[in-house]
């Protein structure tokens, strides 16, 4: 079963309380400040994340199961640490990407 977690909104104006991931070359937002649970992603050039989610706004869920929620569809992104006890990973549905996120604890 998955929950809606938060929706992400890329854009190329900064916001305010961004701050910067550099791995993924990205500022994002704290969608847990949103009233409306809106996360913010504005990439930097050379990010390694699928132009689909640099340009294209996702749905992000919370699945139990990240492996299971991946089985049979288009991975975009592989699972990979999205923060302290979170696994996060990119599929593709009708035409847009998810976000699935796991809590371990």
């Amino acid at each position: 079963m998955r929950k809606i977690n938060h929706f992400g909104v890329p854009t190329q104006d900064s916001q305010n309380g961004e701050f910067f991931v550099d791995g993924l070359k990205v500022w994002l937002t704290d969608y847990t400040q949103s009233p409306n649970r809106i996360e913010y992603l504005r990439f930097e050039d050379g990010s390694c994340m699928p132009e689909i989610i640099q340009q294209i706004p996702h749905i992000a869920y919370e699945v139990a199961d990240i492996e299971k929620a991946m089985e049979g569809k288009k991975v975009l992104v592989s699972p990979m640490e999205g923060g302290e006890n979170l696994i996060i990973a990119f599929i593709e549905e009708e035409g847009m990407p998810i976000e699935l996120m796991q809590f371990t604890k």
